[in-house]
């Protein structure tokens, strides 16, 4: 039974970052460490949006203001209990049900995918001109003092659950993301090969007809929606750990666009493609960062177009395309010489 190279390439991928993930830390040294760290958790982010928006067909432009409810419920809940093992779960919990909110009167009430995506990204911006107001004193949750434009500093790290004083070190940090951005990819993955993710394929292509067959296309949609918030808020989470800082930066419309940029150049319809992008892109901007002749911002704007333009379809669907095509090529049929041998 022949090989579906396209099944394939993700698989091998996992193992391959799994062993990278597992030996990176004793190899680089603490900059390439860290730059790799921030290259993974929003590589996490990007998967919460491929999955939203690639396998449900819902286009949202705010999934910054998940990924920054993340990292605000970790800033505040850790500062607070002084454990980070339950707000890592709040962190998670309060953007996939501020999702699942938001996404009952969105797919309920019958909004369009255009107005949809106006109500996100609309959202987005009121959560970043709200924690804008914050500066004063009196605006705190319980000991955290919101502070405002200035943002939430010295957020406490990542502990062992329950052990409070056996904090994670850089090293074993970045072994923790990579494991939960891998963890995330297969979740999702098996979801998507579920009953549960074929009708929400089938949704995305015709949900007029998956609702004549019988299926709950709103619920379906909200379920989706609210696990991408989850995943969102996960990765905002990890940021807050990575930076052991967090402001309302995290909501610009910035974040917005460059979400949806690394879903597009890696390709919709696909949960690798968006990763490796997202990696991918934020090398290279840091590249562009260190020197004063090109601007980073023309840069991104020039790949989006060539993308569109180009290769609408992606990076990883596109190359899997031509890997399956190179596997699969017929043998030319042999010469009469050939076959009298």
């Amino acid at each position: 039974m022949p090989v579906d190279i396209r099944t394939l390439l993700p698989v091998l991928g996992c193992v391959l970052a799994a062993v990278l993930v597992a030996i990176l830390p004793q190899w680089l040294d603490l900059f390439t460490l860290l730059s790799l760290t921030i290259y993974l958790v929003m590589a996490l982010l990007a998967l919460s949006l491929a999955f939203i928006w690639g396998f449900g067909g819902i286009l949202c432009f705010g999934q910054a203001a998940f990924f920054g409810l993340g990292a605000y419920a970790y800033a505040i809940g850790v500062i607070n209990l002084g454990d980070s093992t339950w707000p890592v779960v709040l962190a998670i919990a309060v953007p996939a049900l501020v999702a699942a909110a938001m996404g009952y009167f969105m797919f309920y009430g019958g909004i369009s995918d255009v107005y949809l995506g106006v109500i996100t990204l609309a959202f987005t911006l009121i959560l970043f001109n709200v924690m804008n107001s914050t500066s004063g004193s009196e605006y705190h949750i319980g000991s955290a003092l919101l502070g405002g434009f200035n943002g939430i500093p010295a957020i406490p790290t990542l502990n062992v659950p329950f052990a409070p004083e056996r904090v994670l070190e850089p090293e074993t940090l970045f072994q923790v993301i990579g494991g939960a951005l891998i963890l995330c990819y297969l979740g999702l993955r098996v979801l998507l090969a579920s009953r549960f993710g074929k009708v929400v394929v089938a949704i995305r292509e015709n949900e007029q007809r998956a609702g004549l067959l019988g299926y709950d296309t709103r619920l379906h949609k909200l379920i989706v929606f609210s696990l991408g918030g989850g995943i969102a808020g996960l990765a905002g989470c990890l940021f807050a750990n990575w930076g052991a800082f967090v402001s309302p930066g995290v909501f610009g419309l910035a974040q917005s666009a460059q979400i949806i940029i690394w879903v597009i150049v890696g390709g919709r319809g696909t949960l690798f493609g968006p990763i490796l992008a997202c990696i991918g892109i934020q090398a290279l901007m840091a590249q562009l960062g260190e020197q004063q002749h090109v601007d980073s911002g023309f840069v991104l704007g020039l790949i989006l177009l060539a993308f569109v333009m180009l290769l609408p379809r992606g990076l990883m669907p596109t190359l899997s395309s031509a890997v399956a095509r190179a596997f699969q090529r017929r043998p030319r049929p042999a010469t009469t010489q050939e076959r009298a041998l």
